[in-house]
């Protein structure tokens, strides 16, 4: 599926770019904000990666260690969501803070 290797691949590109970001933010709420987006790419990448192999092999520990990523995959972008949508609206005071807005 070469569909999925481009969502694999970008992705990745996404939790790179996120945790670059993240490395040269010295905001705190900022920091925890980024660090959620880029448990959604790794979340994502991870996932993409376990449905990836399901399609590539047809063999029992194919499916049982594909269907772990996939759980893994999930979670992390659960996790990911969850801090994104708690941290985003701090973010945000935190940046108005910054450049004097009220």
């Amino acid at each position: 599926m070469p569909t999925l290797v481009i969502f694999i691949v970008l992705s990745f590109a996404f939790y790179v770019f996120y945790k670059m970001k993240y490395v040269r933010s010295n905001r705190p709420a900022e920091r925890k904000w980024l660090s959620g987006k880029s448990s959604i790419a790794l979340g994502l990448f991870v996932g993409l990666f376990g449905v990836n192999q399901l399609f590539l092999y047809s063999t029992t520990t194919t499916y049982v260690i594909s269907s772990i990523f996939i759980l893994i995959g999930v979670l992390s972008i659960w996790a990911g969501y969850k801090a994104y949508k708690t941290y985003l609206p701090l973010a945000i005071k935190e940046f108005e803070q910054l450049n004097g807005k009220n």
